[in-house]
């Protein structure tokens, strides 16, 4: 009798385990946020969005300070974050398994829940014979630190010029760094991919002067046609200091990815809660100007999450999905 009693709790304290199991798995009203480093946008952006989560969507979110994109999509991989924000090209880059994520391999676990705002690519110089992308050969020249997104961001304008690392002296420098470097007369010309204004942009504007390089016609072609995540993009005239024309470039987005095993209707509260929300998200944060249904939902490189296309057909638009 004892044995079967044993038994009897063994076999009902197993049940409870996997019904435990079973119920944390499909309790999605917690989730991990990984966004950026505590002094940038990726953080404060994503603080504003944890907040309207837990608002309008009942879903308590976590916004975690990490390393950036790629960090992001490698803990959604181990399972410590179920969300995260991300440049498009780094999550292209994970999605296809190339670039910063052709050592470890593709990661596919991941699905887009919309593209937030645009990230410019700026090239910036105080030299004044830097007039193009072709006057950067033989230069001293910061392009990121070694496998961020900035890194392979300058990579590919250098090469619309037919230029590699070998025809410059690269610098794999921060964009503070590259600020400081810039000012000191270190280095000829920097990359910066961050939303316009950037206060490391603004702050050389201000007190040195900085010029802006257009990035633009043959080049920018050639970089959208071989790398469809870039967009054309102008920085307005008065972006900075002194910047007396608008100047011409391309950006990546932004953008917001879920973990593809998130239940539709998660997914759909989320989206819900940022665009039936975006004049208040405004008003807390400036890169919620940027936020419209036309821009979330412009992704192609890779599949968006089924409950966030739900909510982007409500409104008469169609995204790609996958399994």
């Amino acid at each position: 009798m004892k044995n079967k009693l044993k038994k009897l709790l063994s076999t009902l304290l197993i049940f409870l385990i996997v019904v435990g199991i079973a119920s944390c798995s499909n309790n999605q009203d917690r989730m991990m946020f990984g966004t950026g480093g505590s002094a940038g946008t990726y953080y404060s952006y994503g603080g504003v969005l944890a907040q309207y989560f837990k608002k309008y969507a009942n879903i308590r979110v976590t916004a975690v300070s990490t390393g950036g994109s790629k960090v992001n999509i490698e803990s959604m991989k181990d399972g410590d974050f179920q969300m995260g924000l991300s440049q498009s090209d780094v999550m292209t880059y994970a999605w296809n398994g190339e670039r910063a994520f052709e050592e470890d391999g593709k990661v596919d676990n991941f699905r887009t829940l919309a593209a937030l705002y645009a990230e410019t690519v700026q090239l910036i110089t105080m030299d004044k014979s830097i007039n193009n992308v072709g006057d950067l050969k033989g230069k001293s020249i910061s392009v990121g630190e070694a496998g961020s997104g900035a890194f392979f961001n300058a990579v590919d304008v250098l090469e619309s010029a037919g230029l590699t690392l070998d025809d410059i002296k690269p610098q794999y420098q921060s964009f503070e760094d590259s600020k400081e470097s810039l000012k000191d007369g270190k280095i000829d010309a920097a990359f910066i991919v961050a939303g316009a204004p950037t206060t490391a942009i603004t702050e050389l504007a201000t007190t040195n002067g900085v010029k802006l390089v257009n990035i633009d016609g043959t080049y920018r072609d050639k970089i959208i046609k071989k790398h469809p995540y870039y967009s054309k993009l102008s920085i307005p005239k008065g972006t900075y200091p002194k910047q007396d024309k608008d100047v011409d470039t391309i950006a990546v987005q932004a953008s917001l990815i879920v973990d593809k095993n998130a239940s539709e209707k998660v997914v759909y509260d989320l989206t819900a809660a940022i665009f039936d929300h975006i004049d208040e998200i405004k008003k807390e944060n400036a890169k919620g100007e940027e936020l419209n249904l036309e821009n979330a939902s412009s992704i192609t490189t890779v599949a968006y999450h089924k409950g966030a296309a739900k909510y982007f057909k409500e409104h008469g638009i169609k995204v790609k999905t996958s399994n």
